[in-house]
């Protein structure tokens, strides 16, 4: 059986070494580096540019690569305030 994946629209943020980004902890000069903590609460390492994507949870994230990202996600306007938004 093949199976389609739902339409989901997800918050996301592109990780920049220099700027803070919401979901991601510690610093690229600090001993651990910068990371994530998954819904599953572990730590997952961040790289500069990888997208953090929130959990449905709102309060766990999770990186993903720019060329994985850019294949799954397109941006989507929202209704009430005519910006984009990241969607699948």
């Amino acid at each position: 059986m093949l199976f389609r994946k739902k339409p989901v629209v997800v918050d996301a943020e592109q990780y920049r070494h220099n700027q803070p980004c919401r979901g991601v902890y510690g610093h690229p000069n600090d001993g651990e580096g910068p990371y994530c903590i998954t819904i599953h609460g572990q730590k997952t390492h961040v790289v500069d540019r990888d997208w953090i994507i929130a959990e449905p949870d709102g309060e766990h994230f999770y990186p993903c690569k720019p060329d994985i990202f850019e294949k799954t996600y397109e941006p989507v306007s929202t209704p009430d305030s005519g910006s984009e938004q990241v969607a699948v």
